[in-house]
């Protein structure tokens, strides 16, 4: 009978210590490989469908500049309609704001010059008696007379 030795139990253990230590490799191996290849079908899962997604997000930029572009041009042409009627503005009211004021003032003038002609005339029943402002105080008919009396 052939004894074993303490160099042949030793080299015994290392040799199951190294077939446990590469089952455990093959078994963590086989694992990494499968979650890669899990991976590799989800990236390209995502891949397909970010393609179309990423083409109609870039549709919609192109749609949302050319509605920005359309936005622009409205704006300037609402700009230039804005000066345009300022100075027009401006422009009528130095034509005819002079003018019209002098004409105003004639015909209050003119007015005034009539009314007080029709002062010494009596006036009707139906009538209200006049008020003269003067420097934003009213004074009623019946103290202005008084003082004209006076």
């Amino acid at each position: 009978m052939h004894t074993v030795s303490g160099g042949e139990v030793a080299g015994i253990l290392v040799a199951v210590f190294w077939a446990i230590l590469v089952s455990f490799l093959a078994v963590a191996l086989a694992r990494l490989a499968q979650t890669l290849r899990a991976t590799t079908k989800l990236v390209a899962d995502v891949t397909d469908q970010a393609v179309p997604l990423l083409s109609d997000a870039s549709s919609a930029v192109r749609s949302a500049q050319t509605q920005i572009d359309r936005v622009d041009a409205i704006a300037s042409d609402v700009q230039e309609v804005t000066s345009n009627a300022s100075a027009l503005s401006t422009t009528v009211a130095s034509t005819f704001g002079g003018p019209l004021v002098k004409v105003a003032a004639f015909g209050y003038g003119v007015r005034r010059a009539l009314g007080g002609r029709k002062e010494d005339v009596p006036a009707g029943p139906a009538k209200e008696p006049r008020r003269t402002v003067i420097v934003g105080r009213t004074i009623p008919a019946s103290r202005r007379t008084k003082r004209k009396k006076d």
